[in-house]
């Protein structure tokens, strides 16, 4: 196969080709949940794959819960918010022209539930490391790329910080569709003014405590989304346009 990885740009692998084509008609609405797959043979001419290589995607998928490989009768496709897990939502947020906007909204809404408490964890943990970094915010170019960067620094900086080896983990799964979004919501110069406020109001309540620093993440993440909900296009096609003028 030539096609190439929705990550990297590397050539796939026929299972991972075979993948990627699935996920997406899952995804379009091609494959609606519920639904039945066509037969193993079907899909191999229909994808121009093998037998084997259909079997091998689907197994993959299956794992992730996209799926449910029943024998000797056709594969169901699964309500994927239901049966996916953090491995689901790492292949999800690969295909970024396709994530629902659903998604987005959920996933903001679990920022401000989880960012507030480990920026807690981590500043009763290390204070001064945060502070060291937050350093480095009056020399932010503003472009949106530079926000994008300096922004998940300090949040993977926190989480690593936090004394909980689970965090970090959480928002490994995280970093492409942040990595999206944030082409998008930095490019306005709302967002980026936003931003520096609540950089420079954390490094000021980094010197009081870790409460201090959980009310300031707090109120920055319920604005951030409330920006977001303002700025955001209001279709799929649109973001995607607009992340293909960013150059994404």
């Amino acid at each position: 196969m030539t096609d190439e990885s929705p990550i990297a740009g590397m050539p796939l692998r026929p299972a991972q080709y075979t993948e990627r084509l699935l996920i997406t008609g899952i995804l379009d609405g091609t494959y609606p949940p519920g639904s039945d797959l066509p037969a193993e043979r079907g899909l191999a001419e229909a994808l121009g794959v093998t037998r084997p290589t259909v079997r091998e995607a689907l197994q993959r998928l299956a794992a992730e819960g996209w799926v449910t490989i029943r024998h000797g009768r056709a594969t169901r496709v699964n309500n994927y918010w239901e049966t996916g897990g953090l491995a689901l939502l790492g292949t999800l947020v690969k295909y970024r022209d396709l994530v629902p906007g659903e998604l987005i909204l959920s996933l903001l809404d679990f920022r401000m539930m989880v960012l507030p408490p480990v920026a807690r964890y981590a500043a009763d943990h290390a204070p001064g490391q945060i502070r060291d970094f937050l350093q480095q915010r009056r020399e932010l170019m503003p472009e949106a790329s530079a926000f994008t960067a300096f922004d998940w620094q300090l949040q993977t900086l926190m989480a690593r910080l936090s004394g909980n080896s689970i965090y970090p983990m959480l928002f490994n799964d995280f970093q492409t569709l942040f990595q999206t979004m944030g082409a998008f919501y930095f490019n306005h110069n709302r967002a980026r003014k936003a931003s520096m406020s609540y950089y420079d109001a954390l490094y000021k309540a980094l010197r009081k405590s870790g409460n201090a620093a959980e009310r300031v993440v707090r109120q920055a993440m319920e604005e951030s989304a409330a920006i977001w909900k303002q700025i955001n296009p209001p279709t799929r096609e649109a973001t995607h346009e607009t992340m293909e003028r960013l150059g994404r």
